[in-house]
């Protein structure tokens, strides 16, 4: 063995561990402080996401999706999914979507949360000219209950009103009791279902839409 080797390559790892304890400790700190006070909300700044964020929007898109999804689903399903869906290939091609716009949300330059949304073709289901979809609002799970899935919707709902959509629509699923509440107190209802396939099980979302213009 190559013990020089060896023993950088530990350093690197124990390194690793350090660093990123050290990150999960300084967001708990800021989650604690919205709690003690709450004007630190108007700190909060939505960002839209570029090539370059790439690392840090692969690091927020596996981490809120295992959060929100793993206690519910296999260990090597979700290892599948995380895979795939957050390569950098696939990440690559969605911030290149001249259909899709990322937004991060961020506190002390810390991201704690995402949206992305799709119009036209690159809409998952209905692509409908006319709407507009939410493929994800994920938010950090020390940062729940803090308003901030709020502001990442309201993001969204002025983007669709800035394109003159006439409703906005998304997928959920349908043991998320969570997330459906959440849509549901913002004037969703439901209008249909669909399969979302994670690595070999298929599931079934929910499928939801706002009005934003009368008939």
């Amino acid at each position: 063995m190559n013990w020089r080797r060896a023993g950088r390559w530990r350093r690197f790892y124990v390194g690793n561990r350090i660093a990123k304890s050290r990150l999960i400790a300084n967001l708990q700190n800021i989650s604690n402080t919205l709690t003690s006070d709450p004007n630190r909300m108007n700190n909060i700044e939505i960002k839209k996401v570029s090539i370059s964020d790439i690392d840090r929007l692969q690091e927020i898109g596996r981490q809120t999706f295992f959060e929100t999804f793993s206690a519910w689903n296999s260990a090597e399903n979700m290892k599948k999914y995380l895979d795939e869906e957050f390569s950098v290939e696939n990440l690559t091609a969605e911030l290149n979507d001249q259909n899709a716009e990322l937004y991060f949300a961020t506190l002390d330059d810390y991201v704690i949360g995402y949206l992305k949304i799709n119009f036209g073709p690159s809409q998952t289901e209905l692509q409908d000219d006319k709407a507009i979809e939410i493929e994800r609002i994920y938010v950090l799970k020390d940062f729940h209950g803090k308003n901030l899935g709020q502001l990442l919707y309201e993001k969204a709902i002025q983007i669709a009103r800035q394109k003159n959509a006439d409703y906005i629509w998304l997928g959920v699923w349908e043991e998320n009791s969570r997330a459906i509440n959440f849509y549901k107190k913002n004037g969703f209802i439901d209008f249909d279902k669909h399969i979302f396939k994670l690595g070999n099980e298929e599931q079934t979302d929910i499928m939801m839409k706002l009005k934003l213009k009368d008939e």
